[in-house]
């Protein structure tokens, strides 16, 4: 299992997914269409270690996570980790649901934001690979399913009952995680879950544009935006302003701040680049 990735993503060539990088935009596809692209124990460890990778590579400034063949991902497969796992002891299932839970964690301790596009099926791991995206654009066959229960499990997995309350409401989150049902696309643009539906022709499209469009923004600001909306969960908000006030400061002492008041001047849109 890939566990390290050293240099610049676009030099790396990953061995379980897709990983294209074109400008500053970098793509992961799940795929292995013929089985609506499951995760494997290996395709789990390369994304977390792309994406903890992408930590330390600024030539990256934004990514887009989709599946091949029109579908997102059916979450664990079931031959290569499902079956496996009822021959494990409790230690191995801890080691196992711990290397699930380092995904989600690599996925918001990125600096980058990160764009999901969701088409067809989106199940289990699928669905919380989908949440734990900054934003989520679907299509109206999309069919997103937090279904752990419907295998005797928990809905408490990889920080679902952290996140998914706050981007569809607590009650909402609640019917998701207790009955595993499915949330439709135009259901989950009504609930928030996703930011905009789109034809599944023109997903990959959108997906990129909206991918590119954040990249040529102020990527520290950015990656500044990303960790105070992730660490103001736990804050009052007395403690959230005067986090906010240190952040907004820095981001002052960046060029990136000049440029758009020079840009302003002049009457020109800001060339921003992230320093």
């Amino acid at each position: 299992m890939i566990t390290a990735i050293s240099g610049p993503l676009s030099e790396y060539r990953a061995q379980h997914l897709k990983l294209e990088v074109q400008g500053a935009v970098a793509t992961l596809t799940l795929d292995r269409p013929e089985r609506k692209n499951p995760l494997t124990f290996d395709s789990y460890g390369e994304m977390a270690a792309i994406l903890r990778a992408a930590t330390h590579d600024d030539a990256v400034r934004a990514f887009v996570i989709t599946g091949s063949g029109g579908n997102f991902c059916s979450g664990g497969d079931v031959h290569e980790i499902i079956g496996p796992l009822l021959e494990r002891d409790t230690k191995g299932l801890m080691r196992f649901t711990a290397m699930t839970g380092e995904l989600v964690k690599a996925m918001r301790a990125c600096p980058q934001p990160i764009v999901a596009g969701v088409d067809g099926i989106a199940a289990g791991a699928g669905a919380i690979i989908a949440m734990a995206s900054d934003i989520r654009l679907g299509t109206p066959r999309a069919k997103v399913a937090f279904l752990f229960n419907r295998v005797g499990l928990a809905g408490c997995d990889m920080g679902a009952c952290a996140i998914l309350p706050r981007i569809v409401g607590q009650g909402r989150a609640s019917e998701l995680l207790y009955l595993g049902r499915s949330l439709g696309g135009e259901e989950g643009l009504a609930w928030g879950f996703f930011n905009r539906l789109h034809a599944p022709e023109e997903l990959p499209g959108a997906a990129a544009t909206l991918a590119q469009e954040i990249a040529e923004g102020p990527s520290f600001a950015h990656a500044m935006t990303k960790r105070m909306l992730q660490m103001e969960w736990a804050m009052s908000m007395d403690q959230a302003i005067e986090a906010e006030a240190v952040a907004q400061a820095l981001c002052m002492t960046t060029q990136d701040f000049r440029r758009a008041y020079d840009a302003f001047v002049a009457k020109q849109r800001p060339v921003f680049r992230g320093d």
